[in-house]
C-alpha cells in the first residue's frame, strides 16, 4: 500500500524511508500501514542490512491524527491507535537495525517511535520531544507503557509519562528519547553515517536472533496489549 507522504531511497545497503505530509507527519491509519509494508520489505530484501526512518524539517512524527482522535468513533479511534502500536513493536522487533532521523518535533505517538529504535538521531536545539498525552486528556495505552518503560531512563520516566514533560534535544537525550543530537542540517547525514555502520558491521543472522532473544519478552507483551484493546473495541 503506497502513500503521497513516503518516500523511500536505497543507499547502497541502507534504505532510508522518508516521510513528508507537508505538515506535521501525524500518524493516520493508511499512513501505518504503509510505513509498515516498507519496513516489513526492507526486512525480506537480503541487500538491505540497515534502515533509516525520517521525518520533514518541521517534525520527525507528530502524534496521531487528532480528527480520528476527536470524531468519538472508537472503532476508527483503535483502529489507528493499534496500527501504530503494531508498527513501533514492529520497528522494535525488526530483524534489520532501524535508525531515526528525529528531524524536527517528535511528540506523543512520534516520541513512542523514537523509543521503537535502535539508534536515535535528534536536534541539537529549541525542538519538542515528549509524551504530551495526560497534557491533553488522553490515557497512553498499555503497548505505548511498555516501550517507554523499557526504552527511558528510570529517572525520567514519572516526569515523562505521568507528567508529560516535553523535552528540547539535549533534555530527549537524559530522557532517554534520543541518543545523540546534532545540528539539523546534518541529522540526515549522521542516522545515514549510524546505519552505514550497522550494516557493514553487524551480522545480519546474528543480529536478528539477539534480537528476539533481548527483546522477544516485551515484544510478546506488546504484542497481547495490541490485540486485547482490538478485541475490546470490536475489531
Amino acid at each position: 500500500m503506497s502513500h503521497s507522504a513516503v518516500s523511500s531511497e536505497r543507499i547502497g545497503n541502507v534504505l532510508c524511508i522518508t516521510v513528508d505530509d507537508g505538515r506535521a507527519n501525524a500518524f493516520s491509519t493508511s499512513l501505518l500501514v504503509a510505513l509498515s509494508q516498507e519496513l516489513a520489505e526492507a526486512e525480506a530484501d537480503s541487500g538491505i542490512g540497515s534502515v533509516v526512518l525520517a521525518g520533514n524539517q518541521k517534525a520527525f512524527f507528530a502524534g496521531f491524527d487528532l480528527d480520528v482522535i476527536n470524531s468519538g468513533d472508537p472503532k476508527a479511534i483503535t483502529e489507528m491507535t493499534t496500527a501504530g502500536g503494531a508498527f513501533i513493536r514492529q520497528v522494535y522487533g525488526a530483524s534489520v537495525p532501524v535508525v531515526a532521523a528525529s528531524t524536527g518535533h517528535a511528540v506523543a505517538a512520534g516520541a513512542l517511535l523514537l523509543c521503537g529504535c535502535d539508534y536515535r538521531i535528534g536536534v541539537d536545539g529549541p525542538v519538542k520531544i515528549g509524551l504530551n498525552e495526560v497534557a491533553i486528556a488522553l490515557t497512553l495505552p498499555k503497548w505505548a507503557l511498555l516501550i517507554a518503560g523499557e526504552r527511558l531512563s528510570k529517572r525520567y520516566l514519572q516526569v515523562s509519562v505521568a507528567n508529560a514533560t516535553i523535552f528540547d534535544g539535549q533534555g530527549a537525550v537524559d530522557a532517554g528519547f534520543v541518543d545523540e543530537v546534532t545540528t539539523a542540517d546534518q541529522v540526515m547525514n549522521r542516522a545515514l553515517e549510524v546505519a552505514q555502520d550497522f550494516a557493514d558491521r553487524l551480522d545480519p543472522k546474528a543480529y536478528s536472533a539477539t534480537v528476539r532473544s533481548l527483546r522477544g519478552g516485551l515484544l510478546n507483551e506488546m504484542d497481547a496489549a495490541v490485540a486485547s484493546d482490538r478485541a475490546a473495541a470490536g475489531l
